[in-house]
This record gives structure tokens, sequence and C-alpha cells, in this order.
């Protein structure tokens, strides 16, 4: 069945400026399967309509009045993990972007994005995957390095936004194995797990199982950050 013939990606908007907030509900809304069951003008606002609405994706802001973007998403990742959030912001600072995707987003845009790099990523983290462009992905593993040094001096796991401890980003309990490396380069790659499960000749829902296995090996918390070690490993 494709996307269009199913049931419509439920969408949230959060964002405190009207006219951003309204010109991008009615372009994912005019989409014919997303429907905008929702605008949030602030953090609170859109946890408020997440928990009553339900929605499959939130596209969020970054900088809100009353609960920023960030504290937002940890607290939908804490309380309705399928929710998936895209970051929708203004905003690259190195530290944001970092502890927008340690809070659990499963992407990160900056608003001159295209509208359909937009929709795309909309609907690619609907279908479980992550999406970080390059540039994002190198920001983020840049302040893992820098915080695993830090813990190396430290001789202690560095902490980080939403918890008391963070792993050191390569700190493996069990090794990967062949195949499991190869899936996690193809994810570095970029490649959904249908494109994986092609060029490793195995079922989409096994190359699923094996990002989950790679993910507990990794100690990643969920396919954004698993994206960004994987380009650490394999970039």
């Amino acid at each position: 069945m494709s996307e269009a013939a199913s049931a419509p990606l439920r969408l949230l908007v959060a964002d405190d400026q009207p006219i951003i907030r309204r010109g991008l509900a009615l372009m994912l809304d005019a989409e014919d399967d997303i429907a905008v069951v929702g605008q949030a003008a602030d953090g609170q606002q859109a946890l408020e309509l997440a928990r009553a609405l339900r929605p499959d994706v939130v596209v969020m802001d970054l900088q809100m009045p009353r609960l920023g973007g960030v504290a937002a998403t940890r607290q939908l990742a804490a309380e309705l993990p399928r929710v998936r959030v895209v970051v929708l912001t203004t905003f690259d600072d190195d530290e944001l972007v970092y502890e927008a995707v340690r809070a659990g987003a499963h992407a990160y845009l900056l608003k001159d994005a295209a509208e359909a790099e937009v929709l795309d990523t909309v609907r690619a983290v609907h279908r479980g995957e992550s999406r970080l462009s390059p540039a994002v992905a190198r920001k983020v593993l840049e302040q893992f390095r820098t915080l695993a040094a830090d813990a190396r001096h430290a001789g202690s796991p560095p902490p980080y936004p939403g918890t008391a401890r963070a792993p050191a980003p390569h700190a493996l309990q069990e090794p990967l194995s062949d195949k499991e490396e190869r899936v996690l380069a193809l994810l570095a790659d970029g490649l959904s797990n249908k494109q994986i499960a092609e060029r490793v000749f195995l079922a989409e829902g096994t190359v699923k199982n094996y990002v989950s296995r790679i993910m507990d090996k990794l100690h990643a918390r969920n396919r954004t950050e698993l994206a960004v070690m994987a380009q650490g490993r394999h970039g």
C-alpha cells in the first residue's frame, strides 16, 4: 500500500511565530498523506496537544517561550516515545544541535530548508528513519568526541542534558559482527532500512533487528544518535 493510500500521517506544528507556524501547517496539510492535527505556540502547549491528540510527528522549533523545544522534546521522548520529533529552527549552534539530538529529536532541519526536504524528512522519520545533514551530524559528533575526551581526563563518563551520565560514544560491551559493521557503514551513508536490505540481501525486518542490536552495543538512545556515531566510525 502506498503512503498516500494509507492513513494520513498525523502531524503537530510547534512554533512561536504565528506566520511561520501557520505557513508550515498550510504547506504540510496540503499533502494527501499528511494531516495537521494541531498547532502549538510554545513547548508547553506542544506537550499538552501531543498528550491529547497523539500525533505521529511533531515539527518543533527550539527557541520558544514557557518551554523550549529541547525540553519539550525530552519530555515527549519520555512520555510519548512513539511520537517522532523533527526540529525545524533557525539555530545551528553546536550545543543546541547536540542537546536536541540527545533529547530525542529524530531529525534536525534549518528553516532555510527547501519545501521538498521538509516533506521528505517528515515522511522519513515517520517510517522510523533519522535525518541529519552532514553539517549537523559533524556538530553532534564533535560534541561526542569532546565529552568523551573530557571523560577520559576526568576518569568518568560525562554528564549530558536530562540524565546523570553518558557512555563514551564508541565504548562497546561486545564488538560488532562483520554484518553489523556493514549495516552501520550503510547507515552512515544515509540509507534507509529498505535500501540497506537491498544492499546486503536481507529482509527489511532483519535489518531493523540488526539496527536495534547495534544501538544496544553502541549505547545509542535512538537512531539519530546512532547515525551520528556511524558517521564517526565510517565517515
